[in-house]
């Protein structure tokens, strides 16, 4: 998981997710350069008024393309967290969750996600 990782996949301009991550069955060592030509398996970008149109409106339809298996929408001003994952090469409908629960997302099912630690105002 690296934050802000510089990606350049097909012709877009670089892009850089707030967080991203890949397993390492797809990416066992990092690479030599300065950044990434495969796209990752995870993405989480961090909505705000300033960017929230160009992650949803410009990145997420790259990172479906691409094939990320799993985006993470964080929007701190609302409290919630979009999940959408990746079937038949399109977006599910985003599963939210808002408020201070404990969940279990993709692609961390397999440990309690407290987002309480994330609403502090």
């Amino acid at each position: 998981i690296l934050d802000e990782p510089e990606l350049h996949l097909l012709h877009e301009e670089p892009i850089n997710p707030d967080l991203a991550g890949w397993r390492r069955e797809r990416m066992p060592e990092l690479p030599g350069t300065a950044y990434f030509t495969l796209a990752p398996d995870w993405v989480c970008e961090v909505l705000s008024k300033g960017t929230e149109k160009k992650d949803r409106e410009v990145k997420l339809p790259i990172y479906e393309r691409e094939g990320v298996r799993v985006a993470w929408l964080l929007d701190l001003r609302k409290s919630a967290l979009e999940v959408y994952t990746l079937g038949r090469g399109r977006w599910g409908k985003p599963v939210v969750h808002q408020g201070p629960v404990r969940v279990r997302v993709p692609p961390f099912e397999s440990m309690d996600l407290d987002l309480s630690i994330f609403w502090v105002k």
